[in-house]
């Protein structure tokens, strides 16, 4: 087992990130299925995923607001909030409610940048620092793992039930794992004395600060905000890829991102390994370059290509992302983690969110294809800000 399942409230704290994992990508997959079956609009599907990027321009703040209270009560009330939030989906049954599915996806999605940020701060009282690999990892393996069951269970449920059955599975998943949460035994590093804050601007700013002023986060930070921010184009092609190139239907969609938990789960269980091995920096490359090379395939017809193209994309961003979290976290002090979490959040999904805004208008001018092709031009061109230089691991 890991390292980090020795800690009893690691324990507790993967649990109900099962929970939570299990009903993000069953909820948010149907959504955008639904947009599409209610609205028969390509765009209008894609905007479903530009929303959930949306409340990264309230990170900041919400990233203020977790580095100054208890993060485990706040993930458990956040957790009832969410289970509370999604039931106002049952009150879609047209297309001229289709509003209300994106006014609850940007509610869920703020809320999720909450606990986001939360959790990596808890993370980082809970574990040491030669155990926040291992931890990652294993967290990372989790959520991609769901990513085989998720969306098949999610994809079956709405086709055999409808979207109610979807919708409930979400909110008892979340009231289950707001009840674990409660359940997490940690010491909590204590909050900043008011004095110590500065002004308000400092102490909202301090996470971007952070990231710029500490080498190599810096440049790193760069590296994947243009890499995945890239992916923001895919987002928009991901139905004419299923249906113009593969000549399958919409809901084929549930079934090809399981597929990306194949790779993902394998090296979610391996980036520790390889972060030891070859360091953050390394291991970052080496994300980056397979999340390149995994695209390429989507501009083409063949469903084997295609296959292979997201298990080797789904390994590669998991990599990328334990690799960065691992030294974020390392490299930061505890109550300075929500904001530090909130700004690469801001740095990752405001550029991937644009993205996909553009992409979604150009998807009525372009061939879907050169969107695929300008991801993976997108992600290789951020790879000439790589540092030289990596930071050694602990232990």
């Amino acid at each position: 087992m890991p390292r980090a399942w020795q800690h009893t409230g690691f324990r507790m704290l993967t649990g109900a990130w099962v929970f939570t994992n299990l009903a993000d990508s069953a909820l948010f997959l149907m959504a955008a299925v639904w947009v599409k079956e209610l609205t028969g609009s390509d765009s209008a599907a894609a905007l479903v995923f530009a929303t959930l990027g949306l409340p990264s321009l309230a990170a900041p703040f919400l990233g203020q607001l977790v580095d100054r209270v208890s993060r485990r009560r706040l993930m458990a009330t956040a957790n009832l909030a969410i289970a509370v939030l999604v039931c106002l989906l049952l009150l879609v049954d047209s297309a001229e409610r289709v509003w209300l599915v994106y006014a609850v996806v940007l509610a869920y999605a703020t809320v999720g940048y909450l606990t986001a940020s939360a959790q990596s701060g808890l993370l980082r009282d809970l574990l040491p620092d030669e155990d926040l690999a291992s931890g990652n990892g294993l967290l990372s393996a989790i959520d991609q793992s769901l990513r085989l069951v998720s969306p098949l269970l999610g994809t079956a449920l709405y086709a055999l039930f409808g979207p109610e059955a979807v919708v409930g599975l979400t909110a008892l998943s979340f009231l289950a794992a707001a009840g674990l949460l409660v359940a997490v035994r940690v010491v909590e590093s204590p909050t900043e004395d008011a004095t110590l804050r500065g002004t308000y601007w400092q102490e909202l700013t301090a996470g971007f600060r952070h990231l710029a002023g500490t080498s190599p986060l810096g440049r790193l930070t760069l590296v994947v905000a243009i890499g995945f921010g890239a992916t923001g184009l895919v987002n928009v092609a991901v139905f004419p890829v299923i249906e113009q190139g593969l000549g399958l239907p919409a809901s084929a969609l549930g079934p090809l991102v399981s597929i990306q938990g194949i790779g993902a789960v394998v090296a979610g269980l391996s980036a520790a390994w390889a972060i030891h091995r070859w360091g953050e920096t390394r291991v970052i490359a080496l994300g980056m370059t397979g999340l390149a090379l995994g695209m390429v395939p989507l501009a083409g017809s063949s469903l084997t290509a295609v296959v292979i193209g997201l298990a080797v994309g789904g390994g590669a961003v998991t990599w990328a992302v334990v690799a960065f979290v691992t030294l974020r976290q390392r490299l930061t002090p505890p109550r300075l983690q929500g904001r530090t979490s909130a700004a690469t959040n801001v740095a990752i999904n405001l550029p991937q969110t644009l993205f996909t805004l553009g992409g979604a208008a150009a998807l009525a001018l372009v061939d879907y294809r050169l969107l695929v092709v300008g991801t993976a031009v997108g992600v290789l061109a951020g790879m000439l800000l790589l540092p030289r230089r990596d930071v050694p691991s602990p232990g």
